[in-house]
């Protein structure tokens, strides 16, 4: 049986639900951004920050109006904002993304 920290199930149950990723600790922070927030602060289009997130084995997603970059099983790992870039930034940047909607409108991906 594998065992699953109280961390690591929250985590699951908010992707499972289409919520936002729980908080990462500061050292992980500092990792992702040095690795990911170029990616986001240099795109020229959100197709562009799309291809180049699954070039490195990453996905995006949007959850509850935050940008969410997703890990290689798809699940959150952080925000936009946990990276010090929050849409709003990449929106003024280069223009709002199209945005599919889930059934329930918490939730959607780049149309």
């Amino acid at each position: 049986m594998r065992y699953q920290s109280e961390d690591t199930a929250g985590r699951a149950a908010a992707d499972a639900q289409g919520g936002l990723p729980a908080p990462r600790d500061c050292e992980t922070l500092v990792l992702l951004r040095a690795f990911l927030r170029p990616i986001l602060e240099t795109a020229a289009s959100w197709q562009d920050i799309l291809v180049k997130l699954s070039e490195k084995g990453y996905g995006l997603a949007f959850r509850e109006g935050h940008l969410v970059i997703l890990d290689e099983a798809g699940q959150g790992l952080c925000t936009g904002s946990s990276l010090g870039i929050p849409l709003r930034e990449i929106a003024a940047r280069i223009g709002r993304p199209a945005v599919r909607a889930s059934a329930d409108g918490h939730a959607g991906e780049l149309h």
